[in-house]
């Protein structure tokens, strides 16, 4: 049996593969695909980023290159419900089509609020909203650092009402504050102030560091205002040593960074109503309370002097206070002078006792006894006192000896001598000594004056005498050589 002919195109697979392909990007060159994120796990370590676009009935892979996920302006979540802006493609390795994504937006508002409200219960869940991290206002900042578009309406309604009510140093800290850019340029305000040094000369450009923070924006749609909702802002908010007010929008709009905050404004201009009080205010409030305090220690010292009045009129008078005791005097005198008499004849009593049994002899007897033990006594005490002497002698010729070794005179007999400045106390130490300084100096035998001179090289030490010291002679007249 012969084989069957065909006219048709033989291909292989690369180039049907390639066929489909051009056919694909070249009918599907700009799409927008609503659908539901799936599969979504961040992006891989070569910076793509890899997922799922689903609907109830389909599924299409997705792809969004490092390039464009890095400008992202609504990074891809799990579950999140978007509009996908690219291209079809197919991916001939595994016979696939795929859309590359240029472009990613939520679908609708409804997507949106259902993505803040997820992350809000997140980062709720880690603590970064809870009320004891919050820290109270300083009440009078001396230096104010604002986080805003230095071109807006903003900064110069928050200037205008700080001036306004106390004037202060302020610090304006460029950043956008909409955009894909928001988010990264806000947090990184926020850190930069935090790592400010609080000595003003160690930061560039002498820049101190800030008591309070403003973030503040003007108003603006939902996805204008989207920066302040992305996690590296809220973070940044919490984790801030400075307190910091979150001004962002209208009264009606509300952020994530308005939860992570330690104050929420409702407008810029009210964020600079709650950074400083009113100048005038402080200084009415200052002399009411200084007029009050007056008036307080006028009515103290009133009161205080009539109490005194009161305790004076309570004491009694002075001969009042003086007639006990007299009376008291005059019975003890009365007394006395029963007591002396009674004294007087008592004692008189006790010596014509006595009286009676004294007689010359008795009195010669007693004085011989009294005689021979003062002799006895005498005796024996001089014999201790010429004992006594002789030790005494002995222990103050030792000592004598020892003063004279001690003596700095025995000392400049050995060829010393001692040196003194012009107040006549002596130099102990080459710093004492100044170029010029007079001074006197004592030999053996004499002394004569000199004045200092500063030499470079030190004498060579002579060689040691070989020759025995003579004795040292006592002298207890001699002084100390340090005195």
């Amino acid at each position: 049996m012969s084989e069957s002919k065909s006219n048709v195109l033989e291909l292989s697979v690369s180039e049907i593969s390639q066929s489909l392909k051009r056919l694909v990007e070249d009918n599907f060159s700009y799409v927008r695909i609503r659908g539901e994120i799936s599969g979504y796990r961040g992006p891989h370590s070569s910076g793509h980023a890899y997922f799922s676009l689903k609907d109830e009935k389909a599924r299409m892979d997705a792809v969004v290159w490092r390039g464009v996920f890095s400008k992202l302006r609504f990074k891809p979540e799990e579950g999140m419900e978007v509009i996908a802006i690219g291209k079809l493609s197919t991916f001939p390795g595994s016979s696939r089509y795929q859309i590359i994504i240029e472009r990613l937006e939520p679908a609708g508002v409804g997507a949106l609020m259902a993505l803040l409200e997820e992350r809000k219960k997140k980062l709720a869940a880690e603590g970064l909203f809870d009320a004891d991290r919050k820290q109270p206002l300083p009440f009078l900042p001396k230096v104010i650092g604002v986080i805003t578009s230095p071109t807006g309406a903003v900064i110069r309604d928050i200037m205008h009402r700080i001036n306004d009510r106390f004037p202060c140093h302020v610090i304006i800290w460029p950043a956008r504050v909409q955009g894909e850019t928001c988010a990264a340029e806000v947090s990184a305000a926020i850190d930069g102030f935090n790592a400010l040094s609080d000595d003003a000369s160690q930061n560039p450009d002498n820049m101190p560091k800030p008591d309070l923070i403003i973030v503040a924006r003007g108003g603006g749609s939902l996805e204008d205002l989207w920066g302040f909702n992305e996690e590296i802002v809220v973070r940044a908010t919490a984790n801030s040593a400075i307190p910091l007010i979150s001004a962002i929008g209208h009264e009606t709009d509300t952020t994530l960074i308005d939860f992570a905050s330690d104050k929420r404004a409702p407008t810029p201009t009210g964020a600079a109503e709650m950074a400083v009080p009113i100048k005038r205010e402080l200084i009415l409030m200052i002399d009411d309370r200084g007029h009050r305090i007056k008036q307080g220690m006028h009515r103290m010292l009133e009161h205080g002097g009539q109490k005194l009045l009161a305790a004076k009129r309570g004491l009694p008078k002075l001969n009042d206070l003086l007639m006990q005791p007299r009376q008291k005097l005059d019975h003890a005198i009365l007394r006395l002078q029963g007591a002396l008499k009674a004294g007087t004849a008592n004692k008189r009593n006790q010596y014509e006792r006595l009286a009676g049994r004294l007689s010359p002899i008795s009195l010669l007897q007693n004085i011989r006894n009294k005689t021979q033990n003062i002799n006895q006594f005498s005796q024996r005490l001089k014999q201790s006192v010429t004992i006594e002497l002789k030790q005494k002698t002995t222990r103050l010729d030792n000592i004598g000896k020892l003063l004279n070794s001690y003596s700095y005179k025995g000392v400049l007999n050995r060829g010393f001598a001692l040196v003194l400045d012009e107040a006549g106390k002596s130099l102990k130490s080459v710093k004492q000594a100044k170029q010029g300084l007079p001074i006197h100096i004592r030999l053996a035998d004499g002394e004569f004056g000199a004045t200092v001179s500063m030499v470079d090289k030190p004498l060579k030490t002579a060689k040691k005498s070989t020759k025995p010291k003579p004795k040292p002679k006592i002298d207890t007249g001699q002084g100390n050589l340090f005195d």
